[in-house]
């Protein structure tokens, strides 16, 4: 195992949008993956890689390329199987919830492995040589700059993410695996988009900006140099928030089932997605599957129409025709506008009443204030604080 002592997820300064963003899909990877577009040292690689350090350790058939789950014999690949006779267990081993990084000279056969012809031809079977997707399997897959990487390999990885497996043929010859990963991507805009078929796969799609606030900037600047200087002195400093972050994932994904949906929200989520113009139905099903984390993370029993509102500003707004605004500012303008339009009181009855069609919010401008308005993410960690971090000293107390 590697000495390298990764930066410690609470002590990430701001980017509220990213951080939630990550931890709603690991607390459900069915969400799709997080594209993390923003200017070049915003954090976006130190975020995924301290994600990485939260995730609880996984099981694994020992010495398994492919990170088979010995509890999963109806996942194991074909050798795994093969190691386990009937009726008896197979040797186990704890790992580290798995990072794989994705460089951009990496070919297709480096990304979804390939078949050894030799070795195949010589036993008589098919003989599997693992790419990065089985080594990212149960874990996360980091792609940096996914913008620059081939539209070939950006359609692989995509569809390996959404089908949860990955499958290789060659020379006639079909091999498949599991291929259950997070997919996290970044990008810097400036250096040319992604086109919009790959956008809307994303799950979740956040923008970073450098922050503006000079005594934000400064704890940036004195927190790194502090990692640098004694990265493991660091790392205990904050090992009492991150240990209670990494906390609420493991419950939040063990109560994640249990969260009710009321027939309602799907209704609010599906007029969302029309009046946004969104096509197709991967938004609709995305926003409510992230209210639902989001619910699982603040320790809520059911999804109400704040927990859609935040999950609609994670999953919509790269799915909105570009030609529609003409940048961020104008973009969080066309969002608030939009629940304006969906929650504002409607005129009711022969009298002109206004009343708000969700009487449960009595207060809609109040309502409207959550935090998280004015930047998504800021709803679950105003939360994290006052509950979840509460006990924490001032010493590892996040800055978030």
């Amino acid at each position: 195992m590697s000495d390298y002592q990764v930066y410690p997820f609470s002590a990430l300064v701001g980017q509220e949008s990213m951080k939630a963003a990550l931890l709603l899909n690991a607390v459900d990877p069915s969400i799709g993956g997080v594209l993390i577009r923003g200017q070049k040292g915003t954090g976006k690689s130190t975020a995924a890689r301290a994600l990485a350090n939260l995730l609880p350790k996984i099981e694994i058939v020992s010495g398994c390329p492919f990170n088979c789950s010995p509890d999963r014999p109806d996942t194991l690949h074909l050798p795994c199987r093969e190691r386990r006779p009937e009726k008896e267990s197979v040797p186990r081993s704890l790992i580290p919830t798995p990072l794989v990084d994705l460089p951009l000279s990496a070919t297709e056969d480096r990304v979804v492995g390939t078949l050894n012809l030799e070795r195949t031809l010589a036993e008589g079977r098919p003989c599997f040589e693992p790419g990065l997707m089985a080594a990212a399997n149960r874990g996360i897959l980091y792609v940096d700059e996914v913008n620059l990487l081939g539209d070939h390999l950006v359609d692989l990885l995509l569809d390996a993410a959404a089908s949860g497996i990955n499958v290789v043929e060659r020379e006639n010859i079909r091999f498949q695996h599991d291929a259950r990963f997070m997919l996290v991507g970044s990008m810097n805009p400036e250096e040319g988009e992604l086109r919009p078929q790959f956008l809307d796969r994303f799950g979740l799609c956040v923008t970073t900006e450098g922050l503006s606030d000079p005594a934000m900037r400064s704890r940036v600047v004195n927190f790194r140099l502090e990692f640098d200087l004694d990265p493991a002195a660091f790392a205990r400093r904050w090992a009492d928030s991150d240990t209670r972050i990494a906390g609420q994932i493991v419950e939040a994904n063990h109560r994640l089932n249990e969260v009710f949906l009321p027939p309602a929200m799907i209704d609010l989520t599906v007029r969302l997605c029309i009046e946004a113009g969104v096509q197709g139905h991967r938004a609709d099903i995305v926003i409510i599957k992230a209210a639902r984390a989001l619910a699982a993370l603040t320790d809520q029993k059911e999804i109400s129409p704040v927990q859609v509102c935040e999950a609609a500003r994670f999953a919509l707004p790269h799915r909105l025709s570009a030609e529609a605004f003409t940048g961020e500012e104008d973009l969080k303008g066309r969002m608030e506008d939009l629940f304006r339009q969906i929650f504002g009181p409607k005129t009711h009855g022969r009298e002109g009443r206004s009343e708000p069609e969700f009487p449960e919010w009595e207060d809609w401008d109040a309502a409207m204030e959550v935090p998280g308005a004015p930047a998504a993410g800021s709803m679950l960690f105003t939360y994290l604080k006052k509950k979840v971090l509460s006990g924490s000293s001032a010493a590892t107390r996040p800055s978030v």
